[in-house]
């Protein structure tokens, strides 16, 4: 049994229709405080004009999301894509300390319906048919979303089989 797999999986996040209107919004709004400006040459709108192109720029970052998924070492590394070019680590799981993986609608994960747990979706925040999306139940205080790929999935339950189920 080979425990030392390498799997990747890169899973697009749905595009926020908040942050698409926020930065069509801020870019309109920086556009016009530009012109004005221009034209009256006052320094108000030109302080709005900055602020309102940040805004702007930080709309776009967050408007496009990608996950990138990484089993290695009995390690489960989460990365979030901001906009394909700004990379950032949002967790690293071990698979020592995981409770339970099972599919997100599973009776599997019954027993941890009513606890307090932090939640943390690193998924596309949309119900597929079929529902791709997994539960990690992680060291019983952390409920993670995650959508892995079936290979993801073979690698994890070949280095703990008691607790991941493919129901």
């Amino acid at each position: 049994m080979n425990d030392n797999n390498y799997v990747e999986c890169l899973v697009k996040g749905k595009a926020s229709v908040l942050m698409k209107f926020l930065k069509i919004l801020a870019i309109m709004l920086a556009a016009a405080c530009f012109l004005l400006s221009m034209i009256s040459a006052n320094l108000l709108f030109i302080i709005l004009f900055v602020v309102l192109a940040v805004a702007a720029y930080f709309a776009n970052m967050n408007a496009d999301i990608e996950y990138e998924y990484l089993y290695c070492d009995h390690e489960i590394s989460v990365d979030k894509i901001l906009n394909k070019s700004r990379r950032k680590n949002v967790g690293k799981f071990e698979t020592e300390r995981m409770d339970i993986l099972a599919p997100i609608k599973s009776y599997h994960l019954d027993e941890y319906k009513n606890k307090t747990l932090k939640n943390l979706d690193f998924s596309t925040g949309e119900e597929k048919q079929p529902d791709t999306r997994f539960v990690m139940i992680y060291d019983g205080r952390e409920k993670i979303v995650f959508e892995p790929n079936e290979e993801m999935v073979e690698a994890i339950k070949n280095v703990a089989p008691r607790k991941v189920f493919k129901d």
